[in-house]
């Protein structure tokens, strides 16, 4: 059966208490973010080898490392140039010491003004990023987002496609399609789902950017998407993203509903 995961600061941003509280739960896989009030690679040496120490004390496996990465507009020069020689390879230097296998990334603020003819500028930025990921024997993940030029599952499949390298992948993120003007689930799925390397579960009513609420109280077609997900085979585990106050009570409604929902999948299989 498909594992369940998390982001660490859905939890907690003390990653001690976060850890200690997942695997109470029987969370063994943990997305690094926010870590007390720094964003990844931007931790301290001391908290590198507090996570090293829970991973072994906990067994537990760190899956990817999210630093917030193109987040930007493609023609902001000055940080796309600290990404590529700051940010990325501190990211991938934390990715090697922890043994994490995939860095999320975004797919560049898209402005109202930016032409289609921008894109290749997109893809080239991707290209070098995708290159410096293999040198390092790591893997690249888009998260769509909205307002972003990866914001459908259309439109990150195509810029992916254009890239053309199997180290840059899909984060595949369904709440954050939605008010994209793509339906995500089944629509942004299929077209997405050969290039996913990781999904963050989420709901929301609004828009993810404006209010999530619980699995299973919002827009998206979770059970339909778990059931695509499981049959397809298209990723060992997804990771909770919960969004939603009050955090602690809220991701364990999460884990708990996603549970249910996988045992439905598992048994219906049977």
């Amino acid at each position: 059966m498909m594992r369940i995961g998390i982001v660490t600061d859905e939890i907690s941003a003390d990653v001690r208490e976060a850890i200690q509280l997942g695997t109470s739960w029987g969370i063994m896989d943990y997305e690094l973010r926010v870590i007390s009030d720094a964003r990844v690679p931007t931790v301290k040496p001391e908290t590198v080898d507090d996570l090293l120490r829970l991973k072994e004390k906990f067994a537990v496996r760190y899956t990817a490392l999210s630093p917030g990465a193109c987040k930007g507009a493609i023609d902001d020069h000055e940080t796309l140039q600290r990404e590529l020689n700051v940010t990325l390879p501190e990211t991938f230097v934390l990715a090697r010491k922890l043994a994490v296998p995939t860095v999320i990334i975004f797919g560049f603020q898209r402005l109202p003004q930016q032409p289609d003819s921008l894109l290749p500028k997109v893809a080239e930025a991707f290209r070098r990023m995708a290159a410096m990921a293999m040198k390092a024997g790591l893997q690249l993940a888009i998260e769509n987002e909205p307002g972003f030029w990866c914001d459908t599952g259309q439109n990150t499949a195509r810029l992916i496609a254009a890239v053309d390298s199997p180290f840059l992948r899909a984060n595949w993120d369904p709440a954050n399609a939605l008010g994209t003007g793509e339906i995500p689930y089944p629509d942004g799925y299929e077209a997405i789902k050969k290039w996913i390397a990781n999904v963050h579960v989420k709901d929301t009513t609004k828009g993810a950017l404006i209010q999530c609420v619980p699995i299973g109280e919002g827009k998206i077609d979770w059970e339909g998407q778990m059931q695509a997900l499981a049959q397809d085979r298209v990723v060992q585990h997804v990771t909770l993203e919960t969004h939603c106050l009050p955090l602690i009570e809220n991701s364990q409604k999460n884990l708990q509903r996603l549970r249910q929902m996988l045992r439905r999948l598992h048994t219906e299989e049977s």
